[in-house]
């Protein structure tokens, strides 16, 4: 929500904090709040000298670096560990292999039940080094980009690893973007090179991918071949000859072993697209050493990981949390991670409680969205399985509702396991403010304490000035560079500089509101800018606006985010149509599949309102927070319109919608 509005769900005053009750094991990170307290102070008072120190000890050198840190927010040349060398591959697979050769790195979860696999080190590495010798044998080399558009097969790990073995520059794309979107990220990474598979299997749903992508490569004349996984063995799927090859058969013909590229500490590792306030998703770039180094430390010590942890984390690859909860962060600790490639909801609600009694899941990081739509099944699902074995919760994605935290807390974690609600973003490369499991009070909705070496501060959104004490709400803002900050946007530095550290000089902007309660704690209250929030996927208003006008009936449009039981927001359209058009819900359906057409099925609105124009100020910008109240039927609260070029499209849209609503209950 904007920083203006104010938190209707809930009175921050009335949620009360719980003990913390967790009994640290045998080898646990922190056994208590002041284990914690003293750590945090000194990576806050000395950080070259904490994030040295756990560079030396936790990553695996070919070379040492000569400066732990240098640069700054204002200049936007920040660097961790300046001219060290290293393989991010290395550090997550061969030295595991070579310690632990029959651990378990990780276990498949596929769609159908019983049907996944276990995958050693010694597998995983083998596995590894034979994708990196097709991709170099395709001709990839140190320094290209590679598109991924995978499902969550294991695969998709061995293509990342592969190519950061080899110093290529993986920009994966989530399997649910649309061939639109695949042909926007592939030329504005200039990649050449996609890895995609036939078929995705998610619940009841399979889905061409190999279509999708055959679709966007014919926009795009550079794709020199595309790799293909068979992951149905479909005979719907048309290979192009000469440019098309099956991964089997590729594998098939390359020897396990492949050397690691020797890379520098600020080499890119990856590019990952995330929606901005603009209509062209920002490709953030992320390097090798200290991205390395900070999903290493927010994993083990967020979730208290230990030598035998079974750590699930259920999103997906094509989103950040993928990246570091599921591939690096997990495997550079030589942990066992598991990829799950179902729906909570396949083929029944137990889906996820019988999967943690089946592998014995320690660890369980899932987003609110899943845990409100579980919910409404009741506590039965849940309560059939043995979860014993778990001794962290987590949550990831957006802020989780009190509610859902209750229910998470007694149904699934039996009040026994704490909950580390982790606030961080695709930016941040890891957690920034999260709960440590036996050293955090908890309070249900609250973000937490910050992570090490983090600053968070609240700031007065029209002077900067940092709001002290409790009882207090503002911009969410952080006070000092940490190794796993993002370090460009792909092409385009001075669209990071504008974005993220121009706003508050001196300061790195979240884009983010959030209150210090009167206890202290602090409560993220959602974004600032023109970005929507839809089941833990960042959408820009301008990237979802944009796509609905390239519908030949539509001459403007203007999306918000309205809440939405499960999803926590969906997205409500407001479209304005060309002089000879007429409404019908015919032409609002085909707007919503325009959408899904040029960005895909999860950025689709659920409601498309026809209206004459959209409220703006003098200047031209559209006052969303006027459409906000409307879209939810609150039209005695759209507060101050003085300042709106022409106050009467305010009522002319309430009259719609009032007809709308009317509409809607006559067919109930």
């Amino acid at each position: 929500m904007a920083a203006d509005d104010k938190n209707d769900e809930f009175d921050f005053t009335n949620v009360e904090a719980i003990p913390i009750n967790y009994k640290a094991v045998a080898g646990s990170n922190f056994k208590d709040r002041k284990a914690y307290l003293d750590k945090y102070q000194k990576s806050i008072e000395d950080p070259a000298t904490f994030w040295g120190g756990l560079a030396n000890s936790w990553i695996d050198w070919f070379r040492p670096h000569d400066e732990v840190m240098s640069g700054s927010f204002e200049v936007g040349d920040v660097t961790w560990f300046k001219n060290g060398k290293l393989n991010v591959s290395f550090n997550c697979v061969d030295r595991w292999a070579k310690q632990h050769p029959d651990k378990v790195a990780i276990i498949w979860e596929s769609n159908e039940p019983g049907e996944g696999k276990k995958i050693t080190y010694t597998e995983l590495y083998q596995e590894v080094c034979r994708a990196a010798n097709v991709l170099k044998s395709m001709g990839i080399r140190k320094g290209d980009t590679v598109c991924i558009y995978m499902p969550m097969v294991p695969e998709a790990a061995y293509a990342m690893l592969a190519c950061a073995r080899i110093g290529a520059v993986h920009s994966v794309v989530f399997a649910g973007f649309s061939a639109d979107a695949i042909r926007d990220r592939c030329l504005d990474a200039d990649c050449r090179y996609i890895l995609t598979a036939d078929e995705s299997c998610r619940g009841s749903k399979v889905i061409n991918l190999k279509n999708i992508v055959d679709a966007a490569v014919a926009q795009l004349p550079n794709i020199e071949k595309v790799l293909v996984f068979q992951r149905t063995h479909t005979d719907g799927v048309t290979y192009v000859e000469g440019r098309d090859l099956k991964w089997a058969e590729e594998m098939a013909k390359q020897r396990a072993y492949c050397p690691c590229e020797v890379m520098d500490s600020e080499d890119p590792l990856f590019i990952l697209y995330t929606s901005g306030s603009t209509g062209k998703p920002k490709g953030l770039v992320h390097t090798t050493a200290g991205y390395l180094l900070y999903t290493m430390c927010t994993t083990r010590w967020t979730f208290d990981l230990q030598d035998n942890d079974v750590f699930a984390c259920v999103a997906d690859v094509g989103w950040i949390t993928g990246h570091s909860y599921i591939v690096y962060g997990a495997l550079a600790n030589g942990t066992t991670t598991l990829m799950f490639e179902s729906t909570p909801l396949y083929p029944d609600a137990s889906r996820y409680w019988d999967m943690v009694e089946r592998h014995k899941v320690t660890q369980f990081y899932t987003a609110p969205t899943a845990i409100r739509a579980l919910m409404k099944y009741g506590d039965d699902p849940v309560n059939k399985h043995d979860l014993s074995s778990l001794r962290v919760l987590g949550t990831v994605g957006e802020p989780i509702n009190p509610e859902a935290w209750i229910w998470y807390y007694n149904v699934v974690g039996k009040e026994s396991c704490p909950i580390v609600d982790t606030y961080w973003q695709t930016e941040t490369g890891g957690h920034i403010v999260t709960s440590f499991p036996a050293a955090s009070e908890l309070k249900p909705g609250s973000a937490g304490d910050p992570f090490f070496g983090q600053k968070p501060v609240l700031l007065d959104p029209q002077t900067g000035e940092v709001l002290e004490g409790n009882g207090v709400t503002g911009v969410l803002c952080l006070s000092q560079p940490w190794p796993g900050m993002a370090r460009t946007v792909w092409g385009d530095h001075q669209r990071y500089l504008t974005v993220y550290m121009s706003q508050y000089p001196g300061h790195y902007f979240t884009g983010d509101g959030g209150i210090r309660d009167k206890d202290g704690f602090l409560w993220i209250t959602g974004r600032v800018d023109d970005v929507i929030n839809v089941a833990g996927h960042r959408l820009g208003t301008a990237e979802i606006e944009s796509a609905i006008v390239t519908h030949s009936a539509c001459v403007e449009a203007a999306c918000v985010a309205i809440p939405h039981d499960v999803k926590g927001s969906s997205i409500f359209a407001y479209c304005i149509l060309g002089q000879d058009e007429t409404d019908s819900p015919e032409l609002r359906q085909e707007i919503r599949n325009q959408v899904r057409k040029v960005i895909g099925a999860f950025a689709q609105p659920q409601d498309v309102l026809v209206v004459p124009g959209v409220p703006k100020t003098r200047s031209g910008k559209i006052m969303r927070r006027i459409l906000r109240k409307i879209a939810c039927s609150e039209y005695d609260r759209l507060g101050d319109v003085t300042t709106l070029n022409d106050a009467s499209i305010v009522e002319a849209i309430i009259e719609i919608k009032k007809a709308e609503d009317e509409l809607k209950k006559s067919k109930l």
